[in-house]
């Protein structure tokens, strides 16, 4: 009689004991994982790549640009790795290198940093007077393709694909085509992140691919607020509460954020115009850059005061974040460009200006280079178009950042900021980026 209940302890004892023992999922050695992808250049390949720029380049120069941070290093297990991108950053950010490099491969067209369509695009935009305009239909193929043997044959895997919001008052008549696995799961408008979710089973030695089809039209827009009257904010409303305040981790009111700030907009009181101090400042000082993976840095404003660059996303909520903390009501917005000679992911975002409303600003396009001498420059209102106008060729799939996916991913996001490739995962773990590849086809209808 005695033996059962020993029996069962005994086996219940071993059940805890193996399940004590199973590996758990750490966010400490994921985080080492992530950085060991985006940190994996030695010393001599980056030198090497250097030298075909600045060929009488020394160690000690290295050792400068690394000290100052113009290439980008961290020690991961004692040994010094660089990022990824460093080499070629370094010739984006630092103006001299920046020179060298020119010589070499040839100035840089007005359009590097922007499509060369919006040169046609924003006076078409601009030329209707304010408001949307300029309406562009896209068909696309999107398709995300997990590599072979990643997950185990006969294994579930999940995804989560980016899928156009219709709530976005630039972006209507979504229509969904297709997917090739059956009963996709809309989230729709429910969540910042708008997204397309299938579930597939993994097959030995074949790729799993998930892919869907979709139409949408997206509108540019234009507002004048040079000529704009901008009127008092209602400080006690819910709405301005929300969207001056800090948001956890990436929005927040540091020391530096402050003191920025507050030396850009000294003496000046309409928040357009602050707004526009602000965008000037970030758009002269901080160059695009390649971007490391956004789930590796702990406050991505302060990481670009501190690296004195950054790509779309990260000036972005540089901006946004000195806004708010002006007690300009701003959020986040992302998705892609869809430009027809450089679509890509993208991210920009919206301020808020009372009697005008939510408007958009992107500034990473910042001020139009090729303003000068075009059309553009006959109008120097559009100088600015960027901040409070877009151009026609987006998708919109997030308005905000860091959200909750439907259905909830078991694994913390590949991308834990913004949502744009997709997310994978598996009863194993989250997939990262190195595991899967995506692509885009576009149909200008």
């Amino acid at each position: 009689m005695k033996r059962f209940p020993i029996l069962l302890a005994a086996v219940l004892g071993c059940c805890l004991f193996l399940v004590q023992c199973r590996p758990s999922y750490s966010w400490d050695k994921d985080l080492q994982y992530r950085l060991g992808c985006d940190f994996k250049k030695t010393r001599a390949e980056v030198t090497d790549y250097v030298r075909k720029y600045i060929p009488e380049v020394t160690d000690e120069q290295i050792d400068t640009w690394t000290s100052s941070g113009a290439l980008e290093a961290m020690t991961i297990d004692g040994e010094t790795r660089y990022f990824r991108n460093a080499g070629r950053n370094l010739f984006r950010i630092d103006p001299a290198a920046k020179a060298r490099f020119e010589a070499v491969d040839g100035a840089p067209s007005p359009y590097a940093d922007h499509s060369a369509s919006d040169a046609v695009n924003i006076p078409e935009i601009v030329g209707k007077g304010g408001g949307l305009a300029a309406p562009k239909r896209m068909r696309v193929k999107y398709s995300l393709v997990v590599k072979p043997n990643v997950v185990p044959a006969g294994k579930t895997i999940r995804c989560w694909l980016p899928f156009p919001r219709s709530d976005v008052p630039r972006q209507t008549d979504v229509r969904f085509i297709s997917a090739n696995h059956p009963n996709p799961v809309f989230s729709g408008d429910k969540t910042c992140h708008s997204t397309l979710y299938m579930e597939a089973k993994a097959v030995k030695d074949k790729p799993t691919e998930f892919i869907e089809e979709f139409e949408f039209t997206a509108s540019g827009e234009w507002n004048d607020l040079e000529h704009a009257e901008i009127l008092p904010y209602d400080k006690n409303s819910e709405f301005y509460k929300e969207y001056t305040s800090e948001r956890e981790k990436h929005m927040v009111f540091t020391p530096g954020i402050k003191t920025l700030a507050d030396s850009l907009t000294a003496g000046i009181d309409n928040p357009y115009l602050q707004a526009k101090a602000m965008f000037e400042y970030i758009d002269a000082n901080y160059p695009w850059a390649s971007a490391r993976e956004y789930s590796t840095l702990d406050n991505i404003p302060e990481y670009v005061l501190g690296a004195h660059h950054g790509d779309c996303g990260q000036v972005t909520l540089l901006l946004l974040t000195m806004c708010r903390y002006k007690g300009i009501p701003a959020h986040f917005q992302s998705g892609f460009m869809m430009h027809p000679d450089a679509w890509n992911m993208h991210d920009w975002g919206e301020l808020y200006f009372e009697g005008i409303g939510w408007v958009p600003v992107d500034m990473s396009f910042g001020i139009p280079p090729f303003a000068s001498g075009s059309y553009l420059s006959a109008h120097p209102q559009s100088r600015y178009f960027y901040l409070g106008g877009i151009d026609s060729y987006r998708m919109y799939v997030n308005t905000d950042y860091s959200g909750e996916l439907i259905p909830a991913k078991k694994y913390p996001r590949s991308e834990t900021v913004d949502f744009q490739r997709g997310e994978v995962e598996w009863a194993g773990g989250n997939l990262y980026f190195p595991n899967w590849t995506w692509d885009m086809e576009i149909d200008y209808l």
